[in-house]
């Protein structure tokens, strides 16, 4: 499984971001498909890991136990 390198303030403007882009995107009347990159951020905000903060060993999870 992979380790959670999300804090909770991030996971939450990822999930706002995310969800906001894709409401957009159902909404509006000739939205951009760049609108459904929105899924990346939900996803990595709902799942609480980021395999980009994994490269670049970014961690704004404050929990000292991870793995969970």
């Amino acid at each position: 499984m992979l380790k959670k390198n999300e804090g909770t303030i991030d996971r939450a403007l990822r999930v706002i971001v995310g969800a906001g882009l894709l409401i957009a995107w159902f909404v509006m009347e000739d939205a951009s498909p760049w609108l459904l990159i929105g899924i990346v951020p939900l996803a990595t905000g709902l799942l609480g890991t980021c395999p980009i903060y994994s490269i670049l060993g970014i961690n704004t999870c404050p929990l000292k136990d991870r793995d969970s």
